[in-house]
């Protein structure tokens, strides 16, 4: 026997056809959203970041042209950014808010060990896939070996910065001098440029950068050469790397890794890659990161020191 609240279920009028078809409609419009928003889509585009050890303006007009020349190469669309430092990428990669990292050394070390990225491919400059950090100083200044700058002003890149400060930090440290109490202060500067820019300005004593730095701002500042000189230079680094989060798609990850591959041999992917980071190749591996993880033991570094 129908209940009560059966009776009354049985008695509501049948809804018109046409109103019927609409709420359909209506619960079916997040189904085909979902579908036409999947991930590389123009609606959900690749998420892909550039650590900001440059001048930013310039990495992210050449990310996003890498990203263009991607585009037609993996049938994916790409929203190109610049972080405020390396470790906002490495957080970024790891809260699943960027697909695509391009990372320095240390900064893919850490990266890998806490939310496990995926390593795609190894920039290559100058037909290596190693390069160099080194410690600077103005040419008058007097100073011409690593002892010479205890009590000196010292600029640094980034703490996630391999060649502008786990490696300069872990020469200073083999040779017996304490980095965190051999200055009289130490600043961070944010970039490679802005550790020249220092330098010159007479804002520090000494500075620490890749090994080619004043080449990359030689156009701008053609007397860098002249007033800034090199007294050490770091024992050889893995170059850096373009990572995917983890959970990225495999086919997807595919598809980027071999577009770029594929962009790296034409002439303007060659000339896009060489004003975004001075990059001339691009080559797969990990292996070569040991003695970057070494290193960091070495000092005690790890991505919550960091951030600090």
């Amino acid at each position: 026997m129908p209940t009560q609240c059966t009776k009354r279920y049985l008695s509501l009028p049948a809804l018109p056809l046409p109103l019927v078809l609409s709420f359909l409609v209506f619960l079916l419009i997040p189904f085909y959203q979902a579908k036409a928003a999947s991930l590389g889509s123009v609606d959900n585009p690749i998420r892909m970041m550039f650590v900001p050890s440059g001048d930013s303006q310039v990495i992210l007009e050449k990310g996003q042209k890498i990203a263009r020349m991607l585009e037609p190469v993996t049938g994916l669309h790409f929203k190109t950014s610049v972080a405020t430092s390396y470790a906002a990428v490495i957080e970024a990669m790891g809260a699943g808010k960027v697909d695509i990292g391009w990372l320095a050394t240390l900064s893919y070390v850490l990266a890998k060990e806490k939310y496990d990225v995926d390593l795609l491919l190894i920039v290559v400059r100058f037909g290596s896939p190693f390069y160099r950090g080194q410690i600077m100083v103005r040419a008058d200044s007097g100073i011409n070996t690593l002892a010479d700058l205890k009590g000196k002003t010292m600029a640094f890149v980034d703490p996630a910065s391999t060649s502008g400060h786990l490696y300069p930090k872990a020469l200073l440290k083999e040779q017996g001098h304490n980095p965190e109490t051999f200055f009289s202060k130490t600043v961070f500067a944010g970039s490679h440029n802005a550790v020249v820019l220092s330098l010159l300005k007479g804002e520090v004593d000494a500075g620490a950068a890749y090994d080619g730095i004043r080449a990359a701002v030689a156009k701008s500042f053609p007397e860098v050469f002249n007033k800034v000189k090199v007294i050490a230079y770091t024992p050889e680094i893995p170059n850096d790397t373009v990572s995917a989060r983890k959970g990225l798609p495999l086919e997807i990850k595919n598809k980027i890794r071999e577009g770029l591959k594929y962009i790296a041999k034409t002439p303007e992917g060659k000339k896009a890659l060489k004003q975004v980071y001075g990059i001339s190749g691009l080559v797969d591996l990990d292996a070569f990161f040991d003695p970057v993880r070494d290193a960091s033991r070495v000092l005690g570094l790890n991505l919550e020191t960091l951030s600090r």
